[in-house]
């Protein structure tokens, strides 16, 4: 259901009428519904300041990904606003209606993430800080790509778990090792691509077309690796999406060294946002890069 504290606003700002609400799944953190309008449906998450701080983020992420020269779907932001007296923040996005996936699904889906990587900028960072899932996620432009890696991904995470208690002792010498090598295991000036950031198979969804489209993103500027390690750490995509990927735009030698390092920025993640049960994988993974 739609707030009442938040009706007046919405229709307001989106001049509209509002005529239903109904609660559904993909709001994560925050609460989501699909708004019934005297226009068309849409999509609407809200929540206190604790969940609202990273509308903004996602909103400037999803234009930031519109605006990419890509074939991929990717929802219009419509507004968003932070809570203000008795009223959640909000963020309204077009209605994506779901399918099931078409015979190209996969295929699409890999020749539209290599042509959105197309998009580059000429250093790496964002132009705003934004959020992955509930962590503060700088970004910072920066020149060289080893030294992002490290000061806006790497040390942050550690940090949070070093004050959250969740970091070993054991692990301070396989990192310390994996910081001396990055300059070397890391290509030092990258392509800087547009990348969806948190490209778990939790973030894409099917259109009623039977295409893929993006959402959830945590945008930023970087290495395009990174976008596909993400993809292979919670179950992987099917293969015909790769094999479109890099008939695309290949890889370079090493992808199965960086994609490891990359993906523990997730897992680093993940233990500091869901605790422990991530610490024998942020072990092993240290362990084979450091």
């Amino acid at each position: 259901m739609v707030p009442d504290s938040l009706r007046p606003v919405l229709e307001d700002r989106l001049d509209l009428s509002i005529e239903a609400g109904a609660a559904v799944g993909g709001g994560c953190i925050a609460h989501a519904c699909r708004v019934e309008t005297n226009g068309r449906p849409l999509f609407l998450k809200y929540g206190d300041e604790a969940v609202a701080r990273t509308f903004p983020g996602e909103a400037a992420g999803l234009e930031a990904l519109a605006a990419a020269d890509s074939p991929l779907t990717v929802p219009s932001v419509l507004a968003t606003a932070p809570p203000a007296d008795e009223r959640p923040g909000f963020l309204v996005m077009e209605w994506i209606n779901s399918g099931r996936k078409g015979r190209r699904f996969w295929a699409t889906f890999g020749e539209g993430l290599a042509a959105l990587h197309r998009h580059t900028a000429n250093a790496y960072g964002f132009e705003q800080d934004n959020y992955i899932g509930q962590s503060p996620q700088p970004n910072e432009w920066m020149d060289r790509w080893p030294s992002f890696f490290r000061e806006q991904r790497l040390e942050p995470q550690v940090r949070m778990a070093r004050e959250g208690g969740r970091w070993r002792d054991a692990w301070t010498a396989p990192l310390d090792r994996l910081y001396r090598r990055l300059p070397e295991v890391l290509p030092p000036a990258p392509e800087a691509s547009i990348l969806h950031g948190d490209l778990w198979n939790g973030n894409y969804m099917v259109t009623a077309t039977g295409e893929p489209a993006l959402i959830d993103p945590a945008v930023y500027h970087g290495h395009r690796e990174a976008d596909l390690a993400m993809t292979e750490l919670f179950g992987g995509y099917d293969d015909r999406f790769y094999e479109a990927y890099r008939s695309a735009w290949r890889l370079a030698p090493g992808y199965e060294e960086r994609k490891e390092i990359y993906n523990l920025y997730h897992l680093l993640n993940h233990l500091n946002l869901f605790g422990g049960g991530y610490a024998g994988q942020v072990e092993r993974l240290l362990r084979s890069v450091g």
